[in-house]
């Protein structure tokens, strides 16, 4: 079953701890301020999404696709960002302290 949800739908200041939302479309979703920590985004659609301010302590995001995010003062502390796809994306203010990037994707 895959989530769709598009269109920036408001799901800001959701409290979605250890959700499952791998292979998700999140395209354009307005998650800001939402708790995603240890959510499961394993190649999850999120471009264009809005993650402002949302917690994503180790939550995984191995392959997910993150391009054009705004990922304005997110905590991503100890999130597995591996080979997920950044380019894009707004990391003004975003905590990365222990997240693991490898192969983590960032271009212009």
């Amino acid at each position: 079953m895959q989530l769709t949800l598009t269109c920036k739908v408001p799901i800001c200041d959701a409290n979605l701890t250890q959700a499952d939302l791998s292979h998700a479309n999140l395209t354009q979703a307005n998650l800001s301020w939402a708790n995603l920590t240890e959510a499961n985004l394993e190649k999850a659609n999120l471009k264009g999404a809005d993650l402002s301010g949302a917690n994503l302590i180790c939550a995984n995001l191995h392959l997910a696709d993150l391009s054009g995010v705004s990922l304005k003062g997110a905590n991503f502390r100890g999130a597995n960002l591996h080979q997920a796809s950044l380019r894009g994306t707004n990391w003004k203010e975003a905590n990365l302290r222990e997240a693991m990037m490898p192969d983590g994707t960032i271009s212009e």
